[in-house]
């Protein structure tokens, strides 16, 4: 199913407040999961220090393209290459997703509205979907 129009929108909209406050987000982000989710630390055990970047300017990228994805297929095939060299499961996206989405609401305050809250779920989920996909052809492959 395709990612609703105002769904598009409201990320692409947001794309200049996540390029601002992205790090932050995600500096977030980790550490939600990690308290909430300790399990999830062993994935990252051979994670870059400047993790927390590399995965803001992954979600500018997408908040910025999130209406041609095509622009972004090399990198969903480097993540996904990425996941399963780290066993990355299916399990782990709503783990990530619910950490992101607090992590979006606790640095952005009251602009993270209900609808933004809403839309970066459904984009996160949506390329959740696709990555799970290519991730599960690549499991199988090896």
């Amino acid at each position: 199913m395709p990612l609703s129009q105002e769904s598009i929108d409201i990320c692409k909209a947001t794309a200049p407040v996540l390029t601002e406050h992205g790090e932050a987000i995600t500096v977030k982000m980790y550490e939600i999961l990690f308290a909430n989710y300790p399990e999830t630390r062993v994935l990252f055990g051979e994670a870059p220090e400047n993790q927390h970047k590399i995965l803001a300017g992954a979600i500018v990228a997408y908040a910025s393209n999130i209406d041609n994805l095509d622009a972004l297929g090399s990198a969903v095939e480097k993540m996904a290459k990425r996941h399963v060299q780290t066993n990355v499961k299916p399990k782990h996206y709503p783990m990530v997703g619910e950490s992101l989405l607090q992590a979006i609401k606790e640095v952005l305050g009251d602009s993270a509205t209900d609808d933004v809250i809403n839309a970066w779920k459904e984009a996160y989920f949506f390329l959740g979907d696709i990555l799970i996909a290519r991730e599960t052809e690549l499991y199988a492959q090896a």
